[in-house]
């Protein structure tokens, strides 16, 4: 390490910081917007099953977790009215899950509010610089997709 230079842990840290930054005011508001139970698993899931729904063993599959963890999610977003489970036409054995309006509507306001804060950062550090740094943190992004499993290698 050249001197001068932060340590390579840092890194990490600081990505981190700004990612809870983000996800911690996009929380706030949703519960100044009538949300106040929804958890930052609780948005993963929902990008997760998306517009056209799916199955607890695929939604277990989209976020790195059991079946069995998946399933008990849904059962919380259930409880909390952000989705609902429906008869899978394909097979008359399985139920797919699927956005409630209340979950459509707070992923609508979810949308609305990353814009804000992204406007928000573009202020702070100048858009120039915002793009380069979506620009370079795209091109470390291992994946073609971003994964939605970040909980599951939180876990001990």
């Amino acid at each position: 390490m050249a001197r001068g230079e932060p340590a390579g842990f840092v890194l990490p840290l600081l990505l981190f910081g700004g990612f809870r930054a983000i996800i911690d005011e996009l929380h706030a508001e949703l519960a100044r917007q009538g949300h106040p139970d929804l958890r930052p698993a609780h948005g993963f899931a929902m990008q997760a099953i998306g517009r056209s729904g799916t199955t607890a063993t695929e939604l277990g599959r989209r976020l790195g977790v059991s079946k069995q963890a998946a399933g008990k999610t849904v059962a919380r977003l259930e409880s909390l009215g952000y989705v609902e489970r429906i008869d899978d036409p394909a097979d008359a054995r399985r139920k797919r899950i699927r956005l409630s309006e209340r979950g459509s509507d707070v992923l609508a306001r979810s949308a609305v509010i990353f814009e804000r804060l992204r406007r928000r950062w573009a202020a702070t550090l100048g858009e120039e610089r915002l793009r380069d740094l979506e620009s370079a943190l795209r091109q470390m992004q291992p994946h073609a997709h971003f994964p939605l499993d970040s909980g599951s290698w939180f876990g001990a």
